[in-house]
């Protein structure tokens, strides 16, 4: 039997589960092909040698997923939402999905191998290759891969040296929002919510995530271009230190950090919050008079993927279940669902009027001006050999620090 989760409370609560966020085959037996070991990622990181499938067979019945919540829906929470029942009907691969809140969370669960797939954000992908809980995919086993938009692939969080370790799910950005009858006049710039931010001292809210260090450093990219920052996820310990220091600065006027997406619309409504970072599905269902914007200095995002344990024991419905998850009709209700632009264009056939639009679906312009979550490791990712970057273990003690 596929394990329900129980959800308890108002339809409200189960939508902010829905919303919540911050997006190979293993070894089949008798399989030898593994990616290139000495194929390199942006700065010489080297994954581990892992065997990828090279050819695929019957399904084995049973699929474990450790997703994002609502990200693998199954008619519990609202019985029009459900992606889950149509794959188990298709493919005889029974479901069982575990949530998890946060990208460390992930990352600690995908070590005991009791998933067989993962929905990871950019901030834990580079974490599970490198440790080689997830294994190299090979797309000419995912059909509908081919579809997805060309500029989520092949990106620094979610392949190595041209090998992809997942399929692209889904996308965004975090906007500043703003309350249209407060903030004046209009910002333009995240300077509203760093060296302006005692203009509207206590109502400035920020995303409460270590990853947030890079949303400092794509400013100080912007507007301080002596540090020599040229990637927000590849930071020097100088580097690193100013951004902290803004942070810091940023803290004697934040009112509330936020990782739940009701408890930011709340403190807009109340107006206890005025000016900060947010997503566009925030935006959507905020009452007040908000407007949000992609700044001048561009964004910080997210670009999530389906990766694939290195220790499951049913790469046939591992494999299945990539490839179902990225289908226009799964893309597109779980990109509606979410809050998120799809990866597969031909889901914007599948939703409401607009809503691609409004999620700027495809558009590489605005992609572009996206600096999406990566893990930020050791080795730079901005190219640098002559000194290490600050890793994703310093960013987290980093953020304590900042938050005191």
């Amino acid at each position: 039997m596929r394990k329900k989760r129980t959800l308890a409370g108002t339809a409200a609560f189960g939508l902010a589960l829905a919303l919540s966020l911050a997006a190979c085959g293993t070894e089949d037996a008798g399989d030898d092909s593994s990616p290139d070991s000495a194929s390199e990622g942006p700065g010489g990181f080297v994954p581990p040698d892992i065997a990828m499938a090279d050819s695929l067979g019957d399904n084995e019945g049973t699929l474990s997923v450790l997703a994002w919540p609502g990200y693998a829906e199954d008619g519990s929470t609202d019985k029009a939402v459900d992606w889950v029942t149509p794959f188990e009907k298709q493919t005889g691969c029974d479901v069982s999905v575990k949530y998890f809140n946060t990208s460390d969370e992930a990352v600690t669960l995908m070590k005991s191998g009791q998933y067989d797939v993962v929905s990871a954000s950019g901030d834990a992908t580079l974490r599970l290759i490198a440790a080689g809980d997830v294994a190299p995919v090979n797309t000419d086993l995912i059909p509908n891969y081919a579809d997805e938009y060309d500029f989520l692939k092949d990106r620094p969080w979610n392949s190595v040296g041209g090998q992809m370790y997942g399929v692209p799910h889904g996308y965004g950005a975090n906007l500043l929002m703003y309350n249209t009858d407060v903030v004046k006049p209009a910002p333009t710039s995240w300077r509203a919510v760093f060296e302006d931010a005692s203009t509207y001292s206590g109502k400035v809210t920020a995303y409460d995530s270590p990853i947030y260090i890079a949303d400092a450093a794509l400013y100080l990219m912007k507007t301080q271009p002596d540090l020599g920052i040229k990637d927000p996820y590849a930071l020097d310990a100088d580097q690193l230190a100013a951004a902290v220091d803004l942070l810091k600065a940023q803290k004697e006027h934040v009112g509330e950090y936020w990782s739940d997406y009701l408890k930011e619309i709340s403190a807009f409504e109340s107006g206890d919050s005025v000016v900060g970072t947010t997503w566009q599905v925030i935006v959507n269902y905020t009452k007040a008079n908000v407007e949000a914007i992609l700044p001048e200095e561009g964004a910080t995002g997210w670009s999530d993927t389906w990766m694939i344990s290195s220790k499951t024991e049913v790469p046939n419905c591992a494999y299945a279940w990539l490839n179902h998850i990225i289908s226009p009709e799964a893309n597109a209700a779980v990109a509606e669902w979410f809050g998120e632009a799809p990866a597969n264009p031909k889901a914007c056939d599948l939703t409401s009027e607009g809503f691609c639009d409004g999620y700027h679906a495809g558009d590489e312009s605005y992609a572009d001006q996206i600096h999406y979550w990566t893990t930020p490791i050791e080795q730079c990712l901005d190219g640098r050999t002559d000194v290490s970057c600050t890793t994703y273990q310093d960013w987290t003690q980093a953020w304590t620090e900042i938050k005191g």
